[in-house]
């Protein structure tokens, strides 16, 4: 991205873990681990990736693009000012940073289940409070589920719906039974947030709203200029500052959100010093026009951050909804026609890796060749079904150092004359003469991953292409609430997209390819996918009770959507660049397996004071 927005969107309450196991039986514990132990002990003093003595105070100043018009981002309705889920409002179990498939206790003291997973029980902390002083009740938390499953985002009612009974159990204990066979649900019930009941019962609240939202987190809602600035003050009487989860995190005093325009505003801010902290998305960029000013004096630097999570998705999506795209022969021929070769040159100098898969760069993904042992028995049963290339390979074409890839045309023409569609007098159409012409939806603010100006000349770069194949396309630029509204219903034929996944995939990989979330606004779902196959895998992910089984299943998933061909991927980069203020310091020995995301920056970040 070209702001510093932690992605994920993943991220805040909903991220799947696929199996988990207590370290001590059915006894409450203090950690949920998916295999074996968690790799910190009951009374661990911190997490080893903080500076446990970093210092409090001093500000961080962060570039977002666009605006936004609420303070409620757990709802589908407005658009939600980013930090309000991460910085003022907590979760029951904290996801660790450094381990994929655990969890350690937040507002929850601690935790126990049953051995076969179809109950989980939390004890609150006494000490838990809210900003204003009053405690996190079993009230609140038995408010909160229920209200968010049922009027929150879409997100959060998949797994509510399979939550057969929610009962006090004591004093500060609430336990959840499950209705049916999933593994996962254990962990997931750790991580909704948790909502004051006094503030919002009574009201709407699916609606949007600007009210700023009472929480339990270390930070409170301080100013708000909507759709241009948002800052959070950390709260000194912030009930949970001494737990050993919590020191060394969230030492800034101040961490404030600006609002631009576009990525060049944005990046010109940065230069100036307004904003503290810039993630560079460019290697061409990187390596050549950092000479400015800021970084020539001293007073900002530059670092580069490895992670070890999955590549994701990104590129440009095609909406399968649209009979254009329903046939994976044309959706083929589209991604033929995509020169990532001479794209990623023109933009980086070549640098990025092309995303080869959806979980590329992990051990999650699907291996070359063709499928063979559990990832294969998983895939046998949709065998009749499934798109050529995914039991027996996929690979994506290698393209061309020129604009045109010729050799990637010529396949595009045969695979849509496969499907019906030929070129007459100039134009691409079908038998019926209708013409082969679509739209392609752009956000002109960026995306998290791209800026604009970026995914423009992307766009403009293929547009040539598909023009030679005689194909009618339009580029169309909206503003961030346009584009929000129309992807949230899906009215689009082809846009930019950007999913981040985890390495520990679960419950939620059902929002973002199940084919009920293929027909639910504001799902992730955006190309319409519909895969009895995919939903199989997924439910042996759930339920997996070893690493292997687990591995295949996420490997198995890969393949049905590496080989659904819904997506035209573009590149990624393994490491994060970061340039920013040279008295603001990360735990760098550290650095987390998840090295940029949520819960990296700003929360382990400090400032160091003058001297």
């Amino acid at each position: 991205m070209a702001c510093i927005r932690p992605l994920c969107l993943i991220l805040a309450g909903f991220l799947g873990v696929a199996s988990m196991s207590l370290p001590v039986g059915a006894e409450p514990a203090h950690a949920m681990a998916m295999y074996g132990e968690p790799a910190l002990p009951q009374r661990f003093s911190a997490l080893p990736y903080v500076n446990p003595d970093a210092p409090k105070g001093g500000m961080i100043r962060l570039a977002e693009p666009g605006g936004f018009d609420s303070l409620k981002p757990w709802v589908l309705k407005g658009n939600a000012a980013w930090g309000v889920g991460t910085h003022v409002v907590e979760t029951l179990m904290y996801r660790t940073l450094d381990e994929p498939f655990t969890l350690y206790g937040l507002l929850a003291e601690s935790m126990e289940t049953s051995p076969d997973r179809r109950w989980v029980e939390f004890t609150l902390r006494p000490e838990a409070r809210f900003s204003d002083g009053t405690p996190v009740t079993i009230e609140d938390v038995m408010w909160s589920y229920e209200v968010l499953g049922t009027q929150g985002h879409p997100r959060y009612h998949g797994a509510w719906a399979k939550v057969t009974k929610m009962e006090q159990t004591g004093e500060r204990s609430i336990r959840f039974t499950f209705a049916e066979d999933d593994r996962e649900l254990a962990m997931l019930m750790g991580l909704r947030p948790i909502l004051k009941k006094a503030q919002w019962e009574g009201q709407d609240f699916s609606a949007s709203g600007l009210e700023a939202p009472i929480g339990s987190g270390p930070y409170v809602v301080d100013q708000v200029d909507p759709g241009r600035m948002i800052t959070f003050r950390r709260n000194p009487d912030y009930w949970g500052k001494d737990l050993p989860v919590n020191r060394g995190r969230n030492n800034l005093d101040v961490i404030r959100y600006d609002y631009f325009g576009d990525a060049n505003a944005m990046f010109e801010a940065f230069k100036a010093g307004q904003v503290t902290v810039w993630r560079e998305l460019s290697a061409h960029k990187w390596d050549g026009e950092y000479d400015f000013p800021l970084m020539t004096r001293g007073d900002a630097v530059k670092a580069e951050i490895p992670n070890g999570r999955p590549s994701g998705i990104m590129g440009l999506v095609m909406n399968t909804r649209n009979p254009l795209f329903a046939d994976w022969r044309v959706r083929q021929a589209m991604i033929e026609a995509f020169n990532f070769r001479f794209i990623n040159a023109t933009l980086n100098g070549g640098k990025d890796r092309r995303i080869t898969s959806y979980f590329a760069n992990s051990g999650l993904a699907m291996q070359p060749g063709p499928a063979a042992g559990k990832v294969a028995d998983l895939l046998e049963p949709f065998a009749a079904d499934l798109p050529p290339g995914t039991l027996e390979g996929y690979t994506l074409p290698e393209g061309s150092d020129r604009v045109l890839d010729r050799t990637g045309l010529r396949r595009a023409i045969a695979l849509l004359s496969e499907a019906g569609w030929t070129v007459q007098e100039g134009v691409l159409k079908n038998a019926e003469g209708r013409p082969f012409a679509f739209e392609i939806l752009l956000n002109q603010s960026g995306t998290s991953m791209r800026t604009a100006s970026e995914t423009q000349q992307i766009a403009d770069i293929y547009v040539q292409a598909l023009r030679n194949l005689g194909m009618q396309v339009r580029i169309t630029l909206l503003d961030a609430a346009q584009f929000v509204q129309r992807t949230n219903e899906f009215q689009f034929d082809m846009t930019w997209y950007e999913r981040a996944l985890s390495l520990s995939p679960g419950n939620e990989q059902l929002l973002y390819w199940g084919s009920d979330a293929a027909d639910q606004p504001g799902s992730r779902n955006w190309m319409g996918m519909k895969s009895p196959a995919a939903e199989a895998v997924i439910a042996a992910m759930v339920n997996a009770r070893s690493e292997a089984d687990f591995t295949a299943a996420v490997q198995a998933l890969d393949r049905i959507l590496t080989a659904g061909r819904y997506v035209i991927p573009a590149g990624f980069s393994p490491v994060s660049r970061l340039a920013h203020a040279a008295d603001l310091r990360y735990p760098a020995e550290t650095t987390p397996l998840y090295g940029d995301w949520p819960g990296f920056m700003p929360e382990l970040w400090w400032q160091e004071a003058e001297e």
